[in-house]
């Protein structure tokens, strides 16, 4: 957001019109600019938005980000291992684990026995991309992907590994990467929101995990900034509907007398969370019309359907999310993100995973898809992941059917597609074990450098003024952006 956008969404009616020397000149300027110029990001038209204060100009100008909570296994998946299949049962190696630290859940283990995958894997597309046969429908469509299989974290439990990879720190209260994306590319729609959250409802609950609006927050940001999370049944935002007798006009005209109370509260408090508040109940009212015409999938032709699979129809499914993904793109949305539970597999991997993964294969293939053959691909980043990865050593009962598998920082996969991501790319490798990286590591915080560079920002440069010190979301550690990943 510039300067002058700035000023121009902090400003009040009272001040201007106070300004009567400047008065005559602002309303000249205004005629000669058009509307869509002196707007804020927040007001302009999806056809005339204000250029963004960006450091270049960048691929990206959408980003929708899946993430798999829980952490779903790499060597079930992605990251094919065979020589495996000769260590069965046998225990890892302290050579290879390195005194690794343990979670709660398997440090009382006398033994960490190897589990080698039971799936079938096959090399596809033009890159020999191995993919599980779990994800017939990703395989198909590998050469448009770019595959990052030396993720590497510091964090080894659920909360602070999701709060890192979404915010840059493992404590709370940070802005997320929907929030800076929010912040300096501001709004492309003035009827919904610029980031917007989507929960799927995952076929399989044996082991959801707890996810809040923390991961949304605005952190330090203005909260306007934050992610505004849509439901998946009943109204897709709660009070997005009118009261019965309640007609638009006594809706406005109430929004009229709230928005005029809260200037005079500006005028004494000079809280800039006030003005977030009027700009927010202004939005509410526009999305009284926008959302429910966004929800009604029912409009989409029967081929979509077919793309998507015939879950898409249902309400919440991970499937059904996705073409409202689709939907939110097209319409303006910088950035929706999506959080897809129960990849948490401490046990029963053969009773679960295959659930998640048909929750999630054709509907990712059909995203891609749709999104490509719409010309939005080019200019919308798909981003796939958890926070962190699974082990080799099986946690609890082992058998050549059945396993569980502990959490693993030290390397998962994670693919990302479109926006500028070279297709194709095979990036990273691990151990035979996939325990350990041995080729190309990929921080948090070179990933988020990268994704910063795609959107035009120079992630050192990209920063906010908060107590005293100049925040950005790669933090004061050192990050690159991985340009083996650019097209």
């Amino acid at each position: 957001m510039t300067p002058f956008h700035e000023y121009g969404r902090q400003i009040t009616r009272r001040h201007f019109f106070a300004q009567g020397s400047h008065a005559l000149g602002w309303a000249a300027l205004a005629s000669l600019a058009g509307p869509d110029r002196l707007a804020s990001p927040a007001n302009a038209s999806p056809a005339a938005a204000p250029p963004a204060l960006t450091h270049f100009p960048g691929k990206t100008k959408h980003i929708i980000y899946l993430h798999m909570v829980g952490g779903p296994p790499q060597m079930d998946m992605y990251d094919y291992k065979p020589v495996m299949q000769e260590y069965y049962d046998k225990d890892l190696p302290d050579s290879i684990r390195m005194g690794q630290r343990l979670t709660t859940m398997t440090s009382g283990q006398k033994r960490f026995p190897i589990a080698p995958s039971k799936y079938q894997f096959a090399q596809h597309g033009q890159s020999g991309m191995w993919v599980s046969e779990l994800l017939p429908w990703t395989a198909k469509m590998v050469d448009d992907m770019c595959f990052v299989r030396s993720m590497h974290t510091e964090a080894i439990n659920h909360e602070p590994a999701i709060t890192y990879i979404q915010t840059g720190n493992m404590n709370t209260g940070r802005p997320c990467l929907g929030s800076w994306m929010s912040y300096g590319l501001g709004s492309l729609n003035e009827n919904l929101p610029t980031f917007v959250v989507l929960v799927a409802k995952p076929t399989n609950t044996e082991q959801v995990q707890a996810i809040s609006a923390r991961l949304w927050s605005s952190g330090y940001l203005s909260g306007e900034h934050a992610g505004v999370s849509f439901r998946s049944s009943g109204d897709p935002i709660l009070y997005i509907s009118n009261p019965p007798g309640v007609p638009p006009e006594i809706r406005r005209r109430t929004l009229d007398g709230l928005n005029a109370l809260n200037e005079i509260n500006y005028q004494n408090l000079r809280d800039p969370e006030t003005q977030t508040r009027i700009a927010q109940y202004e939005l509410a009212f526009r999305m009284q019309s926008s959302v429910p015409d966004l929800a009604n999938i029912a409009a989409e032709p029967e081929a979509t359907f077919g793309l998507y699979g015939d879950a898409a129809k249902t309400p919440g499914t991970f499937a059904n999310t996705a073409l409202l993904c689709r939907r939110l793109v097209e319409r303006g949305v910088r950035f929706v993100q999506v959080y897809h539970n129960n990849w948490d597999t401490h046990s029963n991997v053969a009773g679960r995973l295959p659930d998640q993964c048909r929750d999630v294969d054709q509907a990712c293939y059909g995203l891609i898809q749709d999104l490509k053959q719409r010309g939005l691909l080019d200019s919308t980043l798909v981003i796939w992941g958890g926070e962190f990865g699974r082990t080799i050593y099986s946690q609890g009962g082992l058998s050549r059917e059945n396993y569980g598998r502990d959490h693993h920082p030290r390397c998962f996969t994670m693919w990302m597609a479109g926006g500028g991501i070279r297709g194709g790319t095979i990036y990273g490798e691990t151990d035979d074990f996939s325990y350990n990286i041995v080729a190309d590591p990929v921080h948090l915080r070179d990933f988020h450098a990268t994704i910063l560079h795609l959107l035009g920002f120079d992630h050192q440069r990209f920063t906010v003024r908060y107590q005293g010190l100049d925040q950005r979301l790669t933090g004061v550690e050192p990050a690159r952006v991985i340009r083996e990943l650019l097209a």
